[in-house]
């Protein structure tokens, strides 16, 4: 069936209180603007998950795909959707950048350095729109406040073309991982899984969002720290709202039953919405713009702002001769 992710009424959540946000606050009324990428190779449940996220049908379901031309990988591109939500009081006009074609061809070097130059050429924006003596009152921010990045399921641990993607991108976004179809992993087989993707993680330095970040409130930092025992997130998305004696709940069915998806206790989605929309908007928003913004405009500042372009695209071809980076092991 397909996934049209109706609206229902929020479920329990491991954070029962919004944390205090002097940002979230003065955005209320005005609402906010977010911006999401999703990134992972084709079948994870990118377009379910938005779907699933949004509480609505954002994507239409993928027509059947050619017999003819199914073993043809389509190159990467970018795709663009806007919804509008309230949570929590708060509006919040969110910009979703999906990325089809990411990881499917054998080498995939190219799709690094789309992401790369797209994120970037957001930051260029916002540049150029400080450096006007007369600034845009109207400006909409695109710069990317969140990664989400689509781990594969393997059961064994990251494989080269996750660790390669954090790496490349790690300093210019704040990168989420989520375990994609977490549903095909039984219980002890997703813990094992998520203790080798965060050991993986710990031996090649990869530059994940620190929810710990900021350290001067003590009590938001006990709540980062229970969170980040839960990364990456087991992500299972909806396809079917049931009701049961318990109400209405979005569920994914199986010929064996059916997966709740808003139970904790079965996957960390409402867990991952709640941070997403909720608990954590305001510091992912405000990290990209104090931290990585500022550094990559220190940087770009230092070489000589835009004058240097040309010579750094010359410098990025230099790079081609580096090691396809594949999809398989």
């Amino acid at each position: 069936m397909a996934p049209s992710a109706p609206s229902i009424n929020s479920t329990n959540s491991r954070m029962a209180t919004p944390r205090p946000s002097s940002y979230r606050y003065k955005s209320e009324k005005r609402g906010m603007t977010y911006n999401i990428m999703l990134v992972g190779q084709s079948g994870l449940g990118r377009r379910t998950f938005l779907n699933t996220l949004c509480e609505r049908e954002v994507i239409a379901p993928a027509e059947p795909p050619n017999p003819d031309t199914a073993n043809v990988a389509d190159p990467m591109r970018f795709e663009t959707y806007e919804v509008n939500l309230e949570e929590e009081g708060t509006r919040i006009s969110l910009t979703v950048i999906d990325t089809p074609g990411f990881g499917d061809g054998l080498d995939n070097t190219e799709c690094f350095k789309q992401l790369q130059d797209y994120i970037e050429a957001q930051f260029d924006e916002v540049l150029v729109e400080e450096s006007r003596i007369k600034r845009n009152r109207r400006y909409r921010d695109h710069r990317i406040h969140t990664l989400i990045y689509f781990i594969t399921p393997t059961g064994h641990s990251l494989r080269e073309l996750d660790i390669e993607l954090i790496k490349r991108l790690g300093e210019y976004v704040n990168i989420i991982p989520v375990i994609g179809r977490a549903d095909s992993l039984t219980v002890e087989e997703l813990a094992t899984f998520k203790q080798n993707v965060m050991r993986d993680i710990d031996y090649y330095k990869l530059p994940l969002y620190n929810f710990c970040w900021d350290e001067t409130d003590g009590e938001a930092l006990k709540e980062n720290r229970e969170i980040m025992d839960y990364t990456p997130f087991s992500v299972v998305t909806c396809d079917e709202v049931i009701d049961n004696e318990y109400g209405t709940v979005r569920v994914r069915r199986y010929p064996w039953g059916s997966i709740e998806i808003d139970d904790e206790g079965q996957c960390d989605f409402a867990l991952l919405r709640y941070i997403l929309l909720n608990s954590h908007i305001a510091d992912l928003i405000n990290y990209t713009e104090d931290v990585l913004y500022e550094n990559y405009r220190t940087k770009k500042l230092e070489v000589g702002g835009f004058g240097d372009q040309e010579g750094e695209g010359e410098g990025d071809e230099d790079e081609d001769d580096e090691a396809p980076v594949a999809s398989k092991e």
